[in-house]
């Protein structure tokens, strides 16, 4: 049967359990079947497909990634952080799970602890536009608004029409008090369809000329 030939999800996933009925031990056809349960929302039996996955392919950075996803899907963060440490220790300089664990730090208000594993990220992928633009709102936070605007223009060169680095740029000139670039930004992050706060919008709105 051709793999690469299925119509449908369903028939995709009839095919990746074939393949396993006659090759119990792949790794990656338990990953690749999991991440199909997934795109249906078939959780637990996507979970079991991805420990399979990694106790067949110990190295499977992306199956703790995904098993994190699981855990974010049910609310349990501290899960969805212990998978992406995992992840790292699963492969050495695997961008994503530095990126993500970045994210969560955030979430989790370790600022610090974010900005040294959303660095770390760009130092094994410099074109990972998310890890930019959560280093952007990390630095912000920590009141370092050049280096945000220079994350941003980073994550801006990766894909220019990228809304949220637009949006961060509008906050951060902000707090520079350039009201015209910060006016600038927020139009373009909002042209791209990003929804401005409305704090941002009335805040900037008396800094437009009549």
């Amino acid at each position: 049967m051709n793999m690469s030939k299925a119509q449908n999800a369903d028939e995709y996933i009839a095919q990746q359990r074939m393949a396993l009925a006659s090759n119990a031990e792949c790794g990656a056809t338990h990953y690749n079947l999991a991440v199909a349960l997934m795109g249906q929302k078939k959780y637990e039996e996507a979970e079991s497909h991805l420990h399979e996955a990694i106790s067949c392919s110990p190295n499977l950075a992306e199956a703790f990634v995904q098993l994190g996803g699981i855990c974010l899907q049910r609310g349990d963060v501290e899960g969805c952080l212990h998978y992406n440490k995992r992840s790292i220790k699963a492969r050495a300089g695997f961008a994503p799970g530095y990126a993500n664990i970045g994210f969560l730090e955030l979430q989790n208000g370790n600022v610090d602890e974010a900005i040294k594993n959303l660095q770390k990220a760009i130092v094994f992928n410099s074109r990972h536009i998310q890890a930019y633009t959560t280093l952007a709102s990390a630095l912000l936070a920590k009141g370092l608004v050049d280096e945000c605007i220079e994350a941003c223009m980073k994550a801006i060169e990766i894909q220019p029409d990228f809304p949220i680095s637009y949006n961060n740029l509008a906050v951060a000139y902000l707090e520079k008090k350039d009201y015209e670039k910060a006016i600038e930004n927020a139009d373009k992050a909002e042209s791209l369809g990003y929804p401005i706060a409305e704090g941002l919008k009335k805040e900037l709105e008396a800094y437009r000329r009549t």
